[in-house]
């Protein structure tokens, strides 16, 4: 499975839905809001590239909007329909 690196961070691409994963413009867009969260969705539309974080159960940030078993449910209801869209889940560091 690809990983790739964003400021000492790893993350591997869960999904990458019609080849929607570009890293260049995924590291334009990504800033430090998105640390805390376990998963980054990134969705495309008219051209514009939207990301969302989502959180395992037990992290501090985690309800129900951004709870990652609704995942899909916000593909279908928020994005684009048939929208291209990537799913990254954060790899947790050894150390």
């Amino acid at each position: 499975m690809k990983t790739i690196t964003v400021e000492k961070q790893k993350y591997k691409i869960l999904k990458n839905y019609k080849n929607a994963f570009d890293q260049n413009q995924f590291l334009l867009k990504y800033t430090e809001y998105f640390d805390p969260y376990d998963y980054i969705l990134g969705d495309l539309a008219y051209g514009k590239l939207r990301l969302k974080g989502f959180c395992k159960k037990g992290n501090r940030l985690y309800n129900s909007i951004n709870a990652i078993e609704n995942v899909e449910e916000y593909i279908e209801n928020d994005c684009a329909y048939e929208c291209p869209y990537f799913l990254l889940e954060k790899v947790k560091s050894d150390s």
